[in-house]
């Protein structure tokens, strides 16, 4: 997208201070005379080269860890699960606009809404057997428990109700607490990224490739695209995933889809043309923390073994399995989608134990 797009949108912003000459890793010192017939051996030249990313990486590192906004408490809930074996990240796509402005709004279609809700969630779990990456739809019928209501200040009762009615009850702290609290899983690691975040980054590192089995038209997230492999930038890339009118499993074939452009994401984001040419780098890094909330604990480098875990995934490292569910059910706040009870729970318990997964969604 030109400069005028999406990809210039920017919340708190701002890369790392500029630096003399232009250059990522400081000014380039006076290069010595050659010596006569002498040639400096090419492994040397590459333990050059390497050391050279390799400093650059690590300001890169510190620059970004002030960058992130480390705003959920995992521990605001007591009554959590033991930890298991593996670690477990909730990765989290909201509706949040911060950043975008009015036209930015019109442009994407992401309405006026203010607040945060959740768009998706993945529960992802990595360890000895690999990575799985679990979509949980966001009109499962779980049971959230009990917390004090931010408004009133007065303690509620654990209730029935859509999953993602948690997020937008009482934030990340009690989506977290419903999540363990059905899955019997503990959350070690916490990460959300908002609609202009999720632009911006796809813009920064030139589009993502996606192949799509179909034409997809859809009035409600802006999506226009044809039927093919082709490359897509920010706006594309977030109506694609928005979705789900036209799939035929609903919010079930957009969570699909959403697993499947994440780990694309992913690919494209730690390929070589981008981690390795410095002046990606940055622009890259700033696209996506700008509007990045992760847990207290969250370091960038527990986010790059994330990010690099979601990779994996696409490069069959691992396995993406939406939880099992049975059926849509009618309930007091609409339409909801019932899990299976016997299947889910030997899905969690797999992961628990960090055994192999013999759950898959078919």
């Amino acid at each position: 997208m030109g400069p005028g797009g999406p990809a210039g949108r920017g919340g708190r912003g701002g890369g790392p201070p500029a630096r003399e000459n232009n250059s990522r890793f400081g000014p380039t010192p006076p290069r010595a005379p050659r010596r006569p017939k002498r040639r400096r051996p090419l492994r040397r030249a590459a333990v050059v080269v390497l050391a050279m990313i390799l400093v650059g990486s690590g300001g890169t590192y510190a620059w970004a860890e002030t960058k992130l906004q480390r705003d959920v408490n995992l521990d605001k809930f007591t009554d959590r699960p033991p930890p298991g074996k593996g670690t477990n990240y909730l990765i989290v796509g909201s509706d949040s606009r911060e950043g975008l402005s009015e036209a930015d709004r019109k442009e994407l279609k992401t309405g006026v809404f203010g607040g945060r809700r959740t768009d998706s969630m993945i529960l992802m779990h990595k360890g000895e057997n690999g990575t799985t990456m679990v979509s949980l739809p966001r009109d499962s019928w779980v049971t959230i428990p009990g917390y004090k209501r931010p408004s009133t200040g007065k303690q509620s009762q654990p209730v029935q109700n859509k999953l993602n009615s948690a997020f937008a009850l009482g934030g990340p702290e009690l989506l977290i607490a419903t999540i363990e609290l059905n899955t019997g899983l503990r959350i070690d690691h916490y990460a959300e990224i908002g609609f202009a975040g999720f632009v911006n980054i796809v813009d920064a590192v030139g589009g993502v490739p996606m192949c799509i089995k179909r034409d997809i038209k859809d009035e409600d997230s802006g999506a226009d695209l044809r039927k093919g492999c082709q490359n897509l930038n920010g706006a594309e890339a977030l109506a694609f995933v928005r979705q789900r009118k036209q799939e035929a499993q609903g919010d079930l074939g957009r969570t699909q889809n959403q697993q499947r452009f994440l780990s694309a994401l992913a690919g494209k984001a730690t390929s070589p043309g981008t981690v390795l040419n410095p002046s990606d780098v940055y622009p890259a890094l700033s696209a996506g923390l700008d509007t990045l909330v992760v847990d207290e604990g969250m370091s960038m480098r527990a986010l790059t073994t994330m990010f690099r875990s979601v990779q994996g995934v696409s490069k069959g490292g691992g396995q993406q399995v939406n939880v099992p569910t049975a059926g849509g059910i009618s309930t007091p706040k609409g339409s909801a989608l019932r899990w299976d009870e016997a299947k889910s729970k030997k899905l969690f318990s797999q992961l628990k134990s960090d055994s192999p997964v013999t759950v898959t969604n078919k």
